[in-house]
């Protein structure tokens, strides 16, 4: 089974602002630049415990992207 990926557009469908997602990304040492371009693994996001990146994998396993397509 392919991983589910997470895009922007999963972040943005939550009102995510980008500036306080790159802090974000940041302060969890997460490739922002790489998220952009192609998404991440939803467990790079879960492995932070943070109920925030819990919300956004929600929305992704919701929009069904377990092939990496496009939603940015």
């Amino acid at each position: 089974m392919t991983e589910l990926i997470v895009t922007h557009a999963d972040m943005r469908a939550l009102d995510y602002c980008n500036r306080g997602a790159r802090e974000w990304f940041a302060r969890h040492q997460l490739d922002w630049s790489r998220f952009i371009t192609e998404g991440l693994p939803a467990t790079d996001l879960l492995a932070t415990g943070d109920h925030l990146a819990q919300a956004v994998v929600e929305v992704a396993s919701q929009r069904g992207n377990a092939g990496g397509a496009d939603g940015q």
